[in-house]
């Protein structure tokens, strides 16, 4: 599918998602928001809580830095903890050093105070930011993420990961969100595949897809035509209906 829109990534961060102990969520969600708003997620990508390992993969998706993607988001790994090391890894791959943020510590202090939460050094520690990058608010817990370069840093918390998407998406580059149309067929990938193929080739500006199913004993497949153009998606899902006699 051809686009003038911006490109991104999703970089996941942390061993309890490549363990297995945590179902990873964030990125779904922050794929269709992206989707709704017209930047082209191009990939997610997910990398245990070892710098070195985070540092590589921000220089290989973070555009500014000669990465493949316009903008770079992250979920994970900026809490309290030992093995919380987004932030340096971010302050390392960008050349900066890392400070507690008087501004992030104010807004966190204020929110522990009122709640009668004792301010320790474990929690403190998720005011550290890489210098020079701004802050993104956090409504839910007070602890922000932080913007440098095209990256954005964001918490792996799901409900506080959302808030901080929502505070961020209208500062973004939005482009022109796709247009979609489906069909479900009583056939197999294969009995389709040659008429998909055609219509493809056809529509090469589109993304055509086939999705296999069972449900209730039954098999089939599900057909999506994908594109900016609505008249374009429905032609060519028109094209597709005629020629699979649907």
């Amino acid at each position: 599918m051809q686009s003038d829109n911006k490109t991104a990534a999703i970089l996941v961060i942390g061993d309890e998602i490549l363990s297995g102990r945590t179902r990873e969520g964030n990125a779904h969600h922050l794929a269709g928001v992206l989707s709704a708003v017209g930047i082209d997620l191009k990939e997610i990508r997910i990398v245990a809580d070892e710098q070195p390992l985070i540092v590589e993969a921000i220089h290989a998706l973070d555009g500014s830095l000669g990465g493949r993607y316009d903008m770079l988001f992250t979920s994970g790994g900026i809490g309290p903890t030992h093995d919380d090391v987004t932030a340096d890894a971010v302050a390392e791959a960008f050349g900066v050093g890392i400070e507690m943020n008087e501004e992030a510590l104010a807004a966190m202090r204020a929110r522990w105070e009122a709640r009668g939460v004792p301010v320790t050094g474990n929690r403190t520690r998720m005011a550290r930011i890489p210098l020079t990058a701004k802050l993104i608010p956090n409504s839910v817990s007070a602890a922000p993420g932080f913007h440098i370069g095209q990256t954005y840093v964001m918490a792996g918390v799901p409900d506080v990961f959302r808030a901080m998407v929502d505070a961020v998406l209208p500062t973004l580059p939005v482009g022109r969100p796709p247009v979609s149309e489906s069909l479900d067929v009583d056939r197999g990938e294969s009995d389709v595949a040659e008429d998909l193929k055609e219509v493809a080739e056809l529509y090469s500006d589109l993304s055509l897809g086939s999705y296999p199913w069972q449900r209730e004993g039954r098999y089939g497949t599900m057909l999506v035509v994908r594109g900016l153009d609505g008249a374009r998606v429905a032609a060519a899902m028109a094209d597709l209906k005629q020629r699979i006699g649907a």
